[in-house]
């Protein structure tokens, strides 16, 4: 279930700065209370109802610090849990273990919490053939993390960052001159520069989805903010000429009606801003 983006690269980035945050000359608590000899065991244990999410980045954490840690996984990521489960055993050195046990329980709480919150909303589109997809409304520096959860959840990634999808929105329009100006220098900035990337391009009007649709060369149309009533009628405007996206201010109370207008695709950003963390320990055994 690791997607693409979380490469071994960026593992090694991502873990050694959270380490260096986090322990910085030395973790002393550690260095001071536990022999250098010392061996335990301990359990992560689960204290919430949700999906679990983590468990391939918290292997990553445990064999970056200390390869000789043996970790004994009993769940996987996405399995459904509740409080009592357990989810893997560690064991090895005391020290590496307790160093080891924020960075693994911060990620693994987060991710869990945004794989929960994702597939609750996946199961309310169940019976529709629209998607849902997250947003950049992420943490700096813990983006990849957070959309391999939302991947865990059942949902889909949009785009990874601003480098692999062009996304003209409001501001972009404004600033370009309008939306004509803004698809036609974005084509030509495609040539000039041999990109080939898909083209979304934001609009908040029937008015604004027909002008878009008479410039071309758009992949998706984000419909922002519409009503309902609106919605559909431009999903029907549209046709097959574009991908549809909607977005803003979408809750899990309108998420079904949004579906019903047909669009392909709806993007909530509270999936990764407005989740709960899942409730996670580890504990020594």
């Amino acid at each position: 279930m690791r997607p693409d983006y979380i490469s071994p690269e960026f593992l090694q980035h991502f873990i050694k700065n959270a380490f260096i945050e986090d322990v910085g000359d030395g973790d002393h608590s550690t260095l001071g209370s536990i022999r250098a000899d010392a061996n335990s065991k301990a359990i992560l244990k689960v204290k919430d109802e949700g999906i679990l999410a983590g468990v391939d980045l918290a292997l990553e954490i445990f064999k970056y610090f200390d390869p000789t840690l043996s970790v004994q996984i009993s769940l996987q990521d996405g399995a459904w849990v509740k409080p009592g489960d357990i989810a893997f055993t560690v064991q090895g050195r005391s020290r590496a273990i307790l160093t080891c046990e924020r960075l693994v329980l911060n990620c693994m709480q987060r991710m869990s919490g945004i794989a929960t919150k994702t597939q609750h909303l996946v199961k309310i589109l169940e019976g529709t053939s629209t998607k849902l997809l997250d947003t950049r409304k992420t943490t700096p520096n813990f983006r990849l993390p957070e959309k391999w959860a939302v991947k865990i959840g059942g949902g889909e990634n949009h785009r990874i960052g601003l480098y692999d999808m062009i996304m003209l929105k409001d501001n972009h329009i404004d600033m370009a001159g309008g939306i004509r100006q803004a698809i036609n220098q974005t084509k030509d900035y495609l040539r000039a520069s041999n990109k080939k990337l898909k083209i979304e391009v934001e609009t908040r009007t029937l008015q604004e989805v027909e002008e878009v649709l008479s410039t071309g060369g758009v992949d998706i149309i984000m419909l922002d903010n519409m009503s309902l009533d609106v919605l559909r009628s431009a999903v029907q405007l549209i046709g097959q000429r574009a991908k549809t996206e909607a977005s803003g201010g979408i809750t899990e109370q309108t998420l079904r009606n949004v579906a019903a207008c047909g669009v392909d695709y709806i993007s909530v950003g509270a999936l990764t801003h407005s989740y709960r963390s899942l409730d996670l320990s580890l504990k020594a055994v």
